[in-house]
């Protein structure tokens, strides 16, 4: 990023000065902004920037995107944010509060899988019928043949 010295705390960011700071491509903005995620502005030329704040909230997207958070609750929880609004410590662990509940359903479920997945391998078994990682007790035969959906919809 090139740094205007003559304003080096500058307040409005272009996309590309975003992108650079953030790890991301430009389209990433555009597409994090189409989504709500994050909001820009038009100058007097009429070209894109970014308030300071945004550096944040793409910062808070790529870690609940690594965490694998989907966008639709990012942005629900990045709403009730006031654009400009510099996120606090107490904030931050509110925010989290909410994701860890899913990851912790994602853990248990990924260390069920693992550890029935030992056990499938060394029974070598590779019965459709009887297989309890792809269909326990044969619940999916009571639903006809064909492809049929393999893991239940989550509640």
């Amino acid at each position: 990023m090139k740094i205007n010295r003559n304003c080096p705390n500058k307040r409005e960011l272009t996309p590309g000065d975003v992108a650079q700071r953030c790890g991301v491509a430009v389209s990433a903005l555009h597409f994090y902004e189409s989504k709500g995620l994050i909001s820009s502005f038009r100058n007097a030329g009429n070209q894109r920037r970014y308030h300071r704040d945004v550096l944040r909230r793409v910062a808070i997207v790529k870690i609940a995107q690594r965490i694998g958070i989907p966008l639709a609750t990012i942005g629900d929880h990045l709403m009730q944010l006031p654009v400009g609004h510099r996120m606090s410590p107490k904030e931050w662990k509110v925010l989290t509060e909410k994701w860890r509940e899913e990851l912790d359903r994602r853990i248990e479920t990924l260390t069920r899988l693992r550890d029935d997945l030992d056990g499938c391998i060394g029974c070598g078994c590779l019965s459709m019928q009887d297989c309890p990682l792809r269909n326990p007790n044969d619940q999916l035969g009571a639903q006809g043949t064909g492809a049929i959906l393999l893991e239940p919809e989550q509640e």
